[in-house]
């Protein structure tokens, strides 16, 4: 048996980044933390930590730390079950990527109850890897797996636009969307790892533009207000701008050309019953806002 305060130790101090921060989440001093720690990796016979700045688990360490939170969330399950059994609260660690966050995860976590979320925002290409680290226990992914010990449900398809401002497409684009024009004016970026502009000026050229210039701008709903500005063009999930592009104040900038990215809901097996309302309630949102 591990011991559970030694587990939270471990885990605080990768989240939190050092272990003056992980003691004050557990109300414990920081020499407390750092014996439980190294109990733990006695126990374990391995280190499960990498001390620096910011101090993070070892491979070892965050399948450690995803044992704790399957533990903690199947606890917090029984207890619903057996009134008699207290049970901390558990938190539920999820990979989510930033669209669709902004446009259809958010009410499906309101439908459950009894946890505490703490969400990983990034990109839909790049999510699963959280899960597969044993960072998270779950990730909305635009990877279809198979990821060892872990189950998939396919959830639809976010539809984007590529959009900008009437203004912009006169002086950026007078000829419409072509590699010429793609490849001078400026587009939009969530991160370095987004690619769908990039994607989608691709197939809308035959691969003639294979480089993009770009703002980079960590927001969902930032690309839009900079859309709507004239900073640039972006590729907008479609839920977000559907009201601008009807009034006009964005234009499509080749019409009915949209890019649908097909998500999927990755899970730790072992959880599994536990997160059977999060990944219900994900669905059914899902159902309702997603392209099927």
């Amino acid at each position: 048996m591990l011991d559970p305060a030694q587990l939270a130790a471990l885990a605080a101090i990768h989240r939190q980044g050092s272990f003056d921060r992980a003691a004050k989440e557990l109300s414990v001093t920081p020499s407390a933390v750092s014996q439980r720690l190294k109990a733990l990796e006695e126990h374990l016979g391995t280190r499960l930590i990498r001390r620096g700045q910011p101090c993070r688990a070892t491979e070892a360490g965050q399948r450690v730390i995803r044992h704790h939170d399957e533990i903690a969330l199947l606890e917090q399950t029984l207890a619903g079950e057996l009134p008699g059994l207290a049970a901390p609260g558990a938190t539920l660690r999820i990979a989510v990527n930033a669209d669709s966050l902004s446009t259809w995860v958010l009410p499906a976590l309101a439908e459950v109850t009894g946890v505490l979320f703490d969400l990983v925002i990034d990109d839909q290409e790049v999510s699963h890897d959280w899960l597969k680290r044993g960072e998270v226990l779950g990730a909305i992914t635009s990877n279809h797996g198979p990821l060892q010990g872990c189950d998939t449900e396919r959830l639809g398809a976010l539809r984007y636009r590529a959009t900008a401002a009437p203004d912009f497409v006169r002086r950026h684009m007078p000829q419409g969307a072509t590699a010429e024009a793609l490849a001078a004016a400026p587009a939009m970026r969530f991160n370095e790892k987004d690619h769908l502009q990039h994607l989608w000026a691709a197939r809308q050229t035959g691969g003639a533009v294979t480089r993009l210039p770009c703002h980079q701008i960590a927001s969902a709903n930032g690309f839009v207000e900079a859309c709507l500005l004239g900073l640039g063009w972006a590729m907008n999930p479609e839920a977000l701008v559907r009201g601008h592009l009807a009034s006009g104040r964005l234009l499509e900038l080749a019409p009915d050309t949209p890019l649908d990215v097909v998500l999927n809901w990755q899970f730790a097996r072992l959880a599994a019953p536990a997160l059977a309302p999060l990944t219900k309630a994900l669905k059914a949102s899902a159902a309702r806002r997603l392209v099927n």
